[in-house]
């Protein structure tokens, strides 16, 4: 799961700098350490500010991997094996108001609300689960062909997912046949690890795995055109910095987005918390 698959990459990581700590400079790989070259056709993104508007209560146990707003409720998808579920939560407490829990096979990831039908990917499984908007009743299943599926969202016709790498898939609803894929490129070429995602106001805004950070991306071209920094939301906030203990808040996950009154709010695997913050909207 990624939150073991984190875990892996530091310790590998720490281990690599201690290796060559001790072995001294002579030893060292060389690391090219000028900045790419932005692509001809590529601008750099534009900064986008934030600012914390609301704080709301969140469910610390829930690891948040999709998030919805829909007329006062959260629409959540969790994920660990054995712990994953789709459930609707009122905005304004934070109380669970009914659930479905997954089979301990599947981990759950992304989620997304399309005509009256709520959609939910799985990480490794290839399957996704449809859902009753009303009742989050179990209604039908579907498959994909990506090794891992992650955020989604949709864009009134087609549902949106990515898998990982800097790919969006673009599916039809009915036959779940993709029908486009975009691939997210910023002023250094491809933007891998694309996470939650949400469709606001004709742009894509994504978390990207592992940072604290938003990515605006054109629906167009697949260009990240602006890019805001919440590095500080948790301080701000008050949310505990990662650690390695399970079940305390995690990475930066976690997009929803109210229309009927512009409103963004964000949260966190195992998050204490959910904010409502002001972006460019």
């Amino acid at each position: 799961m990624k939150a073991l698959r984190k875990l892996s990459r530091y310790t590998l990581l720490s281990a690599a700098l201690l290796i060559a700590a001790c072995n001294g400079d002579n030893n060292k790989p060389s690391v090219n350490t000028a900045p790419p070259e932005a692509p001809a056709d590529q601008v750099v993104p534009k900064l986008i500010s934030f600012d914390i508007v609301k704080e709301y209560p969140h469910e610390p146990t829930a690891f948040t991997e999709g998030l919805e707003y829909k007329d006062g409720f959260f629409y959540e998808g969790t994920g660990e094996y054995g712990a994953s579920d789709l459930r609707k939560v009122d905005a304004a407490t934070g109380k669970v108001i009914a659930s479905t829990k997954m089979d301990a096979k599947y981990f759950g990831e992304g989620v997304t609300i399309l005509n009256g039908k709520i959609y939910q990917l799985t990480y490794r499984e290839g399957k996704g689960f449809i859902y009753d908007e009303k009742t989050l009743k179990q209604i039908g299943t579907f498959d994909f062909a990506t090794q891992e599926g992650w955020g989604m969202t949709n864009n009134g016709v087609q549902l949106i997912f990515d898998d990982g790498s800097n790919i969006l898939h673009f599916i039809d609803p009915t036959t779940f046949k993709e029908v486009k894929r975009l691939n997210v490129t910023d002023e250094h070429g491809p933007v891998n690890e694309i996470n939650e995602l949400e469709l606001i106001n004709g742009f894509i805004y994504a978390n990207q795995w592992q940072k604290d950070i938003i990515l605006k991306i054109d629906t167009a071209t697949g260009h990240v055109v602006g890019r805001a920094d919440l590095s500080t939301i948790r301080q701000r906030g008050g949310i505990p910095p990662i650690t390695e203990r399970r079940g305390a808040p995690e990475v930066l996950n976690g997009i929803a987005y109210d229309k009927a009154t512009n409103r963004i709010f964000v949260t966190g695997k195992n998050w204490p918390k959910l904010f409502e913050i002001k972006l460019d909207n």
